[in-house]
């Protein structure tokens, strides 16, 4: 009874959710694979937990799901002030800006084809709005820019779309609003959806997603927080594990323990949660087009 309710105007029947019930399962889901340096639920924070990512989730749900009336921007900053209110810290920044314009694609239209044009629509009313969600949203590892400054008294007069321009080449959630969602499609979804192909479990499969993901292009929150050559060694220690071996053999659990001790030794300054926030994004793409069958995940 309680997830019937929980996926709201999604049918039930159909395993191709609405946005807000896509949202809510992605982040949920995100959450609880136990993803080396991430929360989940046998690893929180001192500040954060996994119960405050499932909260967000649900409460964010129901704003997604009236995408297509609300905006890119003002989506972004509802959710951002629900979360708020419901833990008290930022859970889910990075993930909501992939999963605004996701969201805002049209039902009938599949989320690759359908991008680019809301995209292509953003305003500068939208980057003022994302902008003041940052702020409020009080995300870590953040600084001033020469140019755009979120932290300015006055917003940029540029669209959503050149705002996240100016910083896609050190922001991987930016870099998805400049290449049309280009590594999301190409690489968390279709790496999920890769791994439940072999039959392993979803756990097993994000995990693999998440390693490849971070192998591939390092992770933004860590290079702000710690700098390049941190970012650089999470990223080399992520491939360490891939060349380790696989799910299944012995090695590779291992290997992951390994990497997650390096990930947590640091506080969660070395927290890869901007890779989180792709790979939330590409489960919503699995869920929101009927790919990921949520009826019979294990």
């Amino acid at each position: 009874m309680f997830f019937t309710a929980l996926l709201g105007t999604a049918m039930l029947k159909s395993t191709r959710l609405s946005p807000g019930a896509a949202a809510t399962l992605a982040c949920i889901w995100e959450a609880t694979a136990p993803k080396p340096g991430n929360v989940h639920p046998g690893a929180n924070f001192a500040d954060v937990t996994y119960g405050d990512f499932v909260s967000s989730a649900v409460v964010i749900g129901p704003i997604l799901e009236r995408a297509a009336a609300v905006g890119v921007g003002r989506m972004v900053l509802e959710a951002v002030r629900a979360t708020r209110e419901a833990v008290g810290t930022n859970t889910n920044l990075g993930t909501l800006l992939l999963l605004a314009p996701l969201a805002t694609v049209p039902n009938d239209v599949a989320l690759e084809d359908g991008i680019g044009d809301v995209l292509a629509r953003l305003t500068p009313d939208d980057t003022r709005l994302v902008y003041e969600a940052i702020r409020v949203s009080g995300a870590g590892g953040l600084g001033h820019a020469a140019k755009a400054d979120v932290f300015a008294d006055v917003p940029p007069n540029l669209n959503l779309v050149d705002a996240m321009r100016l910083a896609a080449d050190r922001d991987l959630v930016a870099r998805q609003y400049t290449n049309g969602f280009a590594d999301v499609f190409a690489g968390p979804a279709n790496w999920i959806e890769e791994g439940v192909t072999r039959n392993w479990p979803l756990t097993t499969a994000i995990v693999r997603a998440h390693l490849r993901q971070l192998a591939n292009d390092g992770d933004s929150l860590i290079l702000r927080k710690c700098g390049l050559p941190i970012a650089n060694q999470a990223r080399d220690r992520a491939a360490e594990v891939l060349a380790a071996g696989s799910p299944g053999e012995d090695a590779y659990p291992r290997a992951i323990t390994k990497f997650d001790d390096w990930l947590r030794a640091d506080g969660h300054r070395r927290n890869p949660g901007t890779t989180a926030d792709l790979i939330a994004a590409g489960l919503f793409v699995l869920l929101r087009e009927g790919r990921l069958d949520w009826t019979k995940v294990v």
